[in-house]
């Protein structure tokens, strides 16, 4: 059996009123947030396994968005049902094997095009949790579309040498106390990075935070993580304001 990679309980989250809109774009459902001026600087959000209608990730949408960006998460699961708190663990890897973080090419070619065309955007970058920051691991190193990418603890695959030759800026978040990734896979994706990579990188691990800390609205905060929930929003939004 699996261990629950999530050690905080969603199922008891806040409610959250969104500020943003949904659109469709060809084939998928998107969640959209504008700041309330005119700007050509976007950034696309990928969920986790818990889909994009998460009161979570729409609060870190808004939030981006507060800063200047036009701030999009696609539905990348197509429709198809996301991770549900009801779900038994045991089933895990086969919902895998039909959600592959690593399958996000096509879905991100239809909203970068949505993107420049319909909202004027010139410089887009992307943030991923979880799965998405698998997603975002994945698409630094094949889109070069994407001005710079924020990874927030996406499982480390290290499937080929391949994996570390990143195209653009990519900041990668970890919390100490994530029991889905270790800290000697960390410092391996920090060699590797050293030995192949030709771009700004950089890897932050944050002390005592467990997997999904970075996304908790601030009523759910614990009043020991609050600190550093802060410092990593505001490492991820630094990262995304110097390149983009």
């Amino acid at each position: 059996q699996m261990a629950d990679p999530f050690l905080y309980h969603t199922g008891e989250r806040s409610q959250y009123g969104c500020l943003g809109h949904e659109v469709q774009i060809e084939h998928i459902k998107a969640y959209v947030c504008r700041p309330s001026f005119f700007t050509d600087k976007a950034v696309i959000v990928i969920h986790d396994i818990f889909g994009w209608l998460f009161p979570d990730i729409r609060y870190i949408v808004d939030l981006i968005a507060g800063h200047g960006y036009i701030t999009i998460c696609p539905d990348f699961f197509k429709g198809t049902d996301p991770w549900k708190t009801t779900d038994h663990w045991a089933d895990f890897a086969d919902w895998m094997k039909h959600h592959d973080p690593m399958k996000v090419d096509k879905e991100a070619d239809v909203v970068l095009k949505y993107l420049k065309e319909q909202c004027g955007a010139k410089k887009i970058g992307i943030v991923g949790f979880s799965w998405g920051g698998m997603a975002v691991h994945h698409l630094m190193l094949k889109n070069p579309q994407l001005t710079a990418g924020v990874s927030l603890y996406g499982r480390i695959i290290r499937d080929s040498e391949e994996r570390y030759d990143l195209l653009n800026p990519t900041f990668f978040i970890f919390g100490e106390k994530d029991h889905t990734i270790s800290y000697d896979q960390i410092t391996l994706l920090e060699e590797k990075l050293k030995q192949y990579c030709k771009v700004a990188y950089e890897i932050k691990v944050y002390p005592g935070q467990v997997h999904g800390f970075a996304q908790l609205k601030p009523e759910d905060m614990k009043p020991d993580d609050k600190p550093y929930i802060e410092e990593a929003r505001k490492d991820m939004i630094d990262w995304i304001k110097m390149f983009i």
